[in-house]
C-alpha cells in the first residue's frame, strides 16, 4: 500500500511496555503495508494513571486514567490512531473511537515472582498487587495472606520487591515477555488463577469516522484474537465490572466456537460464581447474558460490588 503523504502519529503512554507495544505495531504496519521506517512517528502522551502511583485506580477512577488523555489527543487531531493493552480500556467507550484491530494475543497468564508456587510462601505472606482480581485470587489460595498496593511499571513493581516490602508480587506473563524478562517468574496455570478479561491483547483505536485509518489497521488486526477479547468484554458489559470488581475471564477459539469462561470473586475470596460456555464467534448477546447470570447467582454482597 501507499506510504502516507505524512508520517502517521501512534499515540502511546511512556512507560517500556507501552512503548515495546508501540513498536510491535509500527513493525506490524510497516510489515504489512511496505512501509519504510519514517511512515509512522510514535507521539508519548502522559495519562493520569502514570502521573499517579500511590492509590488503586478503582479510587482515583478506574481505567478511564489510562485512556482518557489519548482519547483527547485523537479527537483534537493530535494523533491519527493510539495503542492500549486491551485490559487497560474501558468496557465502555466513547461513539467516535472505535476499536479497530488487536495484534495477536500473547500469553495470559500470569506470573508469580518471589516463589515457586503459593504453597511455597510462608505463613501470612505479604503479597503485593494493585488488582482486585488477582488480590480476592490470592486470598481464595491463601487466606492468611496479607494483600499490599504494589502500582507502577514492571520495573517499579520489581525493585519493591526486592527491597523487601512484600514475599511476592505477580505481573503478566505477556508484559514480561515483551520485555525481554520471560525468566522472571513462574507462570500460573489458568485452572488456578484465571485472568483478567482481554490480558495479553494489544489493541489500536482511531476515530470511528476515518475510513483510511481504519482500513489501514484492519490489515494488521488479528481476527481470533479480536474475536475472544471482544467475547470478554462483553462478559463485563454484562457485569457493568469496573476496577472496584474482581472479575476474571477467558476465551479461546475451540472448533470453530468461543470457548468463554468467566468467573466473579468476593474481595476475601471466600465467594467465587464462575461459569463456562461455547458461543458463536461474534455473539456479544450470549456473553453479555453470562455476566449478568453471575451476578444472578451472586450473594447480595458480591453483587452489591457490582451496583456501585
Amino acid at each position: 500500500m501507499q506510504k502516507p503523504s505524512r508520517p502517521l502519529r501512534l499515540g502511546t503512554r511512556g512507560s517500556p511496555l507501552a512503548l515495546a507495544q508501540a513498536h510491535m505495531t509500527v513493525a506490524a504496519l510497516r510489515a504489512r503495508h511496505g512501509w519504510d521506517e519514517g511512515a509512522v512517528e510514535i507521539v508519548v502522551v502522559q495519562t493520569s494513571g502514570d502521573r499517579i502511583q500511590d492509590r488503586a485506580l478503582a479510587d482515583i477512577g478506574g481505567k478511564a486514567l489510562w485512556t482518557k488523555e489519548l482519547d483527547r489527543a485523537l479527537a483534537s487531531g493530535e494523533i491519527d490512531f493510539a495503542v492500549h493493552s486491551m485490559k487497560d480500556v474501558e468496557t465502555i467507550r466513547p461513539a467516535e473511537i472505535r476499536i479497530a484491530a488487536m495484534l495477536p494475543r500473547a500469553d495470559v497468564r500470569d506470573r508469580l515472582v518471589g516463589a515457586d508456587d503459593f504453597a511455597a510462601l510462608p505463613e501470612r505472606p505479604v503479597v503485593g498487587t494493585s488488582s482486585p482480581r488477582r488480590a480476592a485470587q490470592v486470598r481464595r489460595l491463601r487466606p492468611d495472606a496479607q494483600v499490599v498496593l504494589f502500582r507502577g511499571n514492571v520495573a517499579t513493581r520489581l525493585a519493591r520487591l526486592d527491597r523487601g516490602e512484600a514475599h511476592a508480587t505477580l505481573l503478566a506473563a505477556a508484559g514480561l515477555d515483551r520485555l525481554g524478562q520471560g525468566d522472571v517468574g513462574v507462570a500460573i496455570p489458568v485452572d488456578v488463577m484465571l485472568p483478567a478479561p482481554s490480558q495479553g491483547a494489544v489493541g489500536i483505536e482511531t476515530l470511528s469516522g476515518d475510513e483510511a485509518m481504519l482500513d489501514l489497521l484492519a490489515a494488521i488486526s488479528d481476527a481470533d484474537t479480536f474475536d475472544c477479547v471482544m467475547a470478554e468484554r462483553a462478559v463485563l458489559a454484562g457485569l457493568g465490572g469496573t476496577c472496584h470488581s474482581p472479575i476474571a475471564a477467558f476465551a479461546r477459539l475451540e472448533d470453530g466456537q468461543v470457548r468463554l469462561r468467566a468467573e466473579i470473586i468476593s474481595p476475601d475470596g471466600r465467594e467465587t460464581v464462575g461459569e463456562t460456555a461455547r458461543i458463536e464467534r461474534g455473539d456479544a448477546a450470549a456473553a453479555e447474558a453470562m455476566g449478568r447470570g453471575l451476578l444472578d447467582r451472586a450473594s447480595p454482597a458480591l453483587r452489591l460490588l457490582f451496583e456501585a
